[in-house]
């Protein structure tokens, strides 16, 4: 029973900062650009790229980039979470080998 908590703890954490990584990369990405538009020549080109950025986001959101965001996030938990369970399954056979 220990080792299927240990699996479970292990996947919950990898959903987890699958989920996270994403948002914080578009997150970080966006708050850079907010704020490199207080420097005097980049104000425009900071824009530019951030709307591009919310162009492409809005076409994973049906037109929304907050829903554009989770679907990508969703998809990088879901794709973890199938990593760590091949991980496991590996694991496991490795440790009946030996």
């Amino acid at each position: 029973m220990n080792i299927f908590t240990n699996f479970l703890r292990s996947l919950v954490l990898t959903i987890i900062f699958s989920f996270a990584a994403p948002l914080c990369l578009i997150g970080g990405v966006l708050l850079f650009l907010s704020l490199g538009g207080y420097v005097p020549f980049l104000g425009g080109i900071t824009e530019a790229i951030a709307n591009t950025i919310f162009n492409f986001l809005s076409i994973f959101g049906s037109g929304s980039a907050l829903h554009g965001i989770l679907v990508i996030c969703l998809t990088c938990s879901f794709v973890g979470a199938l990593f760590d369970i091949y991980v496991y399954y590996r694991y496991q056979i490795l440790r009946l080998d030996s």
